[in-house]
């Protein structure tokens, strides 16, 4: 898989730690905040996605990565791709467990940080639901992506930004 970059070929980002999307279903907010952020903090971004992902023009920083059609081909990709110290923005709890255990950042879209302490239980609680669903349970889907979504996420990847290039 070739990696179409929003710039000229060839171009490199200074940086080491790259943020990594799991763009399938990722809020256009979000994106929109993680491309301003690699812009301001010379961080390379890449939206990984089995669908075109409309990139931001004139950002160096910004990549699409496509993936094959799939279930999880596009985890798969960033579990594969990824390093230790990068940030993956995920919503997949599968995935987030994933790359935690190779000592990645991970934010939700709704701004909560996974680590190995909290990812075990959001992962055993997002099986118990896939269960229940599986049962006919109605269990309700996530509420709406709203304001108080969108700035909590700004805040914790500000947050995890910092730290992280702090320790370059």
């Amino acid at each position: 898989m070739s990696i179409i970059r929003a710039t000229k070929r060839g171009e490199k980002c200074p940086t080491v730690l790259r943020i990594w999307i799991d763009a399938d279903a990722t809020p256009k907010e979000v994106n929109t905040i993680v491309s301003k952020a690699g812009a301001r903090c010379e961080v390379e971004v890449l939206f990984v996605s089995n669908h075109r992902v409309t990139l931001p023009s004139n950002n160096p920083y910004v990549s699409f990565v496509p993936v094959g059609i799939g279930e999880d081909v596009a985890d798969d990709y960033i579990v594969d791709h990824v390093l230790k110290g990068d940030l993956v923005i995920t919503a997949d709890i599968p995935l987030a467990s994933r790359v935690v255990d190779k000592e990645v950042l991970v934010i939700s879209p709704r701004g909560e940080e996974y680590d190995k302490e909290n990812v075990r239980e959001r992962l055993s609680i997002r099986d118990f639901m896939h269960d229940l669903r599986s049962a006919g349970v109605q269990t309700g889907g996530p509420k709406p992506y709203g304001s108080n979504d969108k700035k909590s996420f700004a805040e914790t990847l500000d947050r995890l930004l910092t730290r992280a290039l702090s320790k370059q």
